[in-house]
């Protein structure tokens, strides 16, 4: 209980990290440009024309020749549809119908596919600080509902599967969680999960035959209901950043330590109205946005074929 209330004291310092609005080294930085305003990517009708590119970082760019993710698929289903996020890099679309056929094969169920990116990429008005290169995807860890309407889809919620108080899995957790973990984290194209602390425990206790995939696991705070894909830089691409690289070994000795002895539950609070949030995003962002690109309808998981601007 100690650690929960020691966690929960400053719980609010880290999702302001997380979500970029108290980032200390954008503190003494003068605003990027108006095209890096959070409002105006959010509110873009659809991807830019183009060849497909991501540009920038993960919590600094933008993708051209973006594609929406059909609403639904084999072994997965789009939730929220509503946010307006499940556009990526043709990349990461094929990763997720590929992701979701495997999911189907291994009889787990439907995988629920929540964020990944908006039309252009860039910043989000709310949530994360990352997912702005269409490289990124949130997949809900629970398995355990139908085919269900898109409207439905609206208000499915996540089920926690730590138990903050002892730093474990709690009993919801199961083989078909660790399996799914397990397909994302073996593709080829991913190069990080990020999971609960909790969650990579469970995953390093579980006997694998194989056990190579476990580095691309990285503990992180949140992520209790939910892992989050990040692929790495594509060949079209040669305006990405990738990351640093992954340490040798499976992660599951003193850093994953050291995380169990520190981690706490994070919330996301959302009042409904989008909040602007500036980013210093690459040059070649501000014609993204600016650029003519396709209409999509909302909630629907085909381009449309009118012009936008």
């Amino acid at each position: 209980m100690r650690r929960l209330a020691v966690g929960m004291l400053v719980a609010g310092m880290i999702v302001a990290a997380l979500t970029g609005s108290a980032d200390a080294r954008s503190q003494k930085k003068k605003h990027a440009p108006p095209s890096a305003n959070s409002i105006a990517w959010s509110q873009v009708s659809g991807p830019a024309l183009g060849p497909a590119q991501s540009i920038g970082g993960y919590a600094a760019g933008c993708v051209t020749g973006a594609q929406p993710l059909p609403g639904e698929g084999t072994g997965y289903q789009v939730i929220r549809m509503s946010r307006q996020r499940y556009y990526g890099h043709p990349e990461l679309i094929g990763f997720m119908k590929d992701f979701g056929r495997k999911v189907a094969a291994a009889g787990l169920g439907s995988a629920l596919v929540g964020d990944m990116g908006q039309a252009r990429g860039g910043p989000m008005s709310f949530g994360h600080a990352s997912h702005q290169i269409g490289l990124d995807a949130d997949v809900w860890l629970r398995l355990d509902l139908p085919p269900m309407g898109r409207n439905a889809r609206e208000s499915v919620t996540e089920i926690n599967y730590v138990d903050y108080n002892r730093m474990r899995v709690t009993a919801d957790w199961s083989e078909r969680q660790a399996q799914m973990i397990r397909i994302a984290a073996t593709d080829p194209r991913v190069a990080r999960i990020f999971v609960n602390p909790a969650i990579k425990l469970a995953m390093c206790k579980h006997p694998w035959p194989n056990r190579d995939f476990l580095r691309k696991l990285r503990p992180w705070h949140g992520h209790d209901g939910h892992m989050h894909i990040r692929l790495g830089c594509p060949d079209d691409s040669p305006q990405c950043e990738e990351q640093r690289d992954i340490p040798e070994g499976e992660g599951c000795g003193g850093e994953l330590e050291s995380w169990l002895d520190s981690v706490y539950p994070l919330v996301e609070r959302h009042n409904g109205k989008p909040q602007p949030r500036y980013v210093n995003m690459p040059p070649a962002c501000r014609a993204v946005l600016r650029a003519n690109g396709t209409r999509v309808a909302a909630m629907d998981g085909n381009p449309g074929e009118n012009a936008v601007r």
